[in-house]
């Protein structure tokens, strides 16, 4: 009695224990006040260091907004500074400007410092926030860079991204075509031209340069930069983390993502496409002519899923540009939009590549299997998401139910032999070897593969771990509601905590909840069918107490693992378990009659035995040497 007594108290006092502590990081937590007051400050000394920056490149540029074609005297202190480009700042648009180009699309806005794109809008999608109304935003608020590093044959190292380009907009039908000219004289200049077509995300974009053999140095590549800060667009942190990566193609069509985390570099040589990708949109820069070395580099934003929610990842690039006949010419383009397979596809350039689908076979059957058939059942006929969810699990369960009958009426069939099995068990009970041996005779005798019940199950793996790839990637599920999910791409909280629960969250998701009852009865059901079924062997773990830890583990892990991934996910494996009890209580039920497999396999045992496969045929030999050894062991 004291034994049981002792054990209770240490139960009540872990529940304690544990209740002060989710008490005391309650309390601990910051506050909204605190939470907001260190925001401010992270955003003010953002601010000044930009007033700062600004006000440094204001003063370096005052003597060029003063500059004239005329004034030799002023071109000739440009000159000092800006070598054979002092030219471009004679110009009239060396001053703060910016051109804007859009399509139905696209809003893109190309500043005449530097050159580049500093604002890129897609009109056809929002942010998370519920009825903000404000449209993705790749590039805004100096979050993009994109840099060349002249190298002049007077040893000097400018920054393209410094000087002034001058804007040229004209059209060829329905494409918008801005030339954007760094100038050294009337003909002599470093250009990058945008063209951009109707109603696309792929924007046309060369850079080539003339007449400049005689101010750049043309005995090593020009240096080309390009860095962005991708924005939070989604609502969860920590799944936009995990899937904002930075991917390329390099070689013979070689895919690699770079690894995330801290400081992560790569350097592939032969590069054809360089994406920073997010978790649902993406920019990609792709060249013609692959660029022969790189080096890229990816940095986390997010430190504190609380505080940091501006910015997700760091991402940098530097490629070089050859020149050729001491001049450089690219043809290359700039994409700028959703990440989803089908669009991507399109472009016949490699890029749905950087959709996460999964390795080998599992992206096989997201690419062949799930992608087509959800494509259909959500466009083709117009349903709601949530429903075509439904539709496809149980399209795709049904298709796998004559797996799962062979599973179950395997399991039947051992169920059936235990008792004999049982029975060898005690008669060689000394003898482990002689026991599997005769057991392998059973089974032999009797028709019955025990690995015949794994094998339906390993088939049916693959589509499991292609569902945890397809979900959180379908592009279609962003911002589509179903019941109480507001968003089936992201958690469907119905409850807000004061608190967060490490590996939980600081909400609480339905759809999970209900996913991990589906699979906890699911478990239930079949757990015991599968105990009669495989009788303990000596030396091997104990399955049946095995398979009771994890009648309780799997519904809390996915429970827990769920709680923070897209409500489409919960709501498939809900449905997809729901389906296979019922697939289960029918075939259990209904179908497999236990008399007529017993029966069955009795007949069996009468004819004569069925041909070894190889491997029993190896196995058995193998069986047999260790038995002769053992004897010839017991004899010494």
């Amino acid at each position: 009695m004291e034994e049981k007594k002792f054990d209770l108290n240490s139960i009540i006092g872990f529940v304690l224990i544990f209740g002060i502590l989710i008490w005391i990081m309650y309390q601990n937590q910051p506050s909204d006040k605190e939470i907001a007051a260190e925001k401010a400050k992270k955003e003010l000394v953002a601010k000044q260091e930009a007033q700062a920056k600004a006000d440094k490149t204001k003063t370096a540029i005052l003597p060029v907004a003063a500059a004239t074609p005329g004034d030799t005297v002023q071109l000739a202190k440009l000159q000092q500074t800006l070598g054979g480009f002092a030219y471009s700042a004679t110009l009239p648009s060396a001053k703060e400007g910016f051109t804007t180009i859009e399509n139905e699309k696209m809003i893109l806005k190309i500043a005449n410092k530097g050159g580049y794109i500093v604002e890129a809008k897609l009109k056809e999608f929002k942010r998370f926030e519920k009825n903000s109304g404000q449209l993705i935003e790749l590039i805004r608020d100096n979050n993009s860079n994109l840099n060349i590093q002249l190298q002049t044959t007077d040893n000097r190292t400018l920054n393209s991204k410094d000087l002034y380009f001058e804007p040229t907009l004209t059209k060829n039908g329905a494409d918008q075509i801005l030339t954007m000219r760094l100038k050294a004289g009337a003909n002599e200049f470093l250009e990058y031209k945008y063209i951009l077509k109707a109603n696309d995300y792929l924007v046309g974009f060369d850079i080539r340069s003339q007449g400049l053999n005689k101010v750049l140095n043309s005995s090593k590549p020009l240096d080309l930069q390009w860095d962005l800060k991708s924005y939070r667009n989604e609502k969860s942190v920590s799944i936009e983390k995990r899937y904002a990566l930075l991917e390329y193609e390099y070689g013979d069509e070689k895919y690699n993502y770079l690894n995330t985390g801290v400081g992560k570099e790569d350097t592939p040589e032969k590069v054809s496409y360089i994406a920073f990708k997010q978790h649902f949109f993406t920019a990609i820069l792709a060249t013609d002519k692959p660029f022969e070395k790189s080096k890229l580099q990816s940095d986390d934003l997010v430190k504190d899923e609380v505080i940091d929610t501006t910015f997700v990842k760091q991402f940098r690039a530097t490629v070089p540009l050859a020149f050729s006949n001491g001049e450089v010419d690219y043809k290359m383009h700039w994409y700028f939009g959703p990440a989803d397979y089908k669009t991507l596809k399109s472009y016949d350039k490699n890029f749905e590549k950087i959709i996460p689908l999964g390795w080998g076979i599992f992206g096989w059957i997201n690419k062949w299997i799930f992608i087509p058939l959800f494509g259909f059942l959500s466009s083709t006929i117009g349903l709601s998401l949530g429903i075509a969810i439904i539709i496809f699990t149980i399209i795709i369960k049904l298709a796998m139910s004559p797996i799962t009958y062979k599973s179950f009426l395997s399991q039947a069939k051992m169920k059936v032999l235990r008792p004999e099995i049982t029975e060898l068990g005690e008669k060689f009970k000394k003898d482990p070897m002689k026991k599997q041996q005769e057991t392998m005779k059973l089974y032999n005798k009797a028709g019955v593969n025990p690995m015949a019940g794994c094998i339906p199950a390993l088939i049916q793996l693959p589509f499991m771990y292609a569902s945890f790839q397809f979900f959180p990637s379908a592009f279609e599920l962003r911002q589509k509601s179903f019941l109480w999910a507001d968003d089936l791409s992201s958690f469907d909280a119905v409850v807000q905590l004061p608190f967060n629960i490490p590996l939980y969250g600081s909400h609480i998701s339905l759809f999970p909840i209900l996913a991990a009852i589906a699979i906890f009865f699911y478990m239930k059901m079949t757990s015991g069918d599968q105990q009669m079924a495989a009788p303990q062997q000596e030396g091997m773990p104990d399955m049946a107490k095995m398979m009771k830890i994890m009648i309780y583990v799997s519904p809390l892990m996915m429970l827990i693992f769920f709680n923070s991934y897209g409500a489409g996910l919960s709501l498939y494996n809900f449905i997809s378990n729901l389906i296979t009890i019922g697939i289960m209580f029918v075939i259990k039920n209904y179908i497999v009659d236990t008399d007529k497999i017993h029966a069955q396999i009795q007949e069996n045992k009468l004819k004569e035995p069925k041909k070894q496969s190889k491997f029993q045929q190896r196995l058995q030999e193998v069986m047999e040497q260790q038995e002769a050894a053992k004897g010839q062991n017991k004899k010494k």
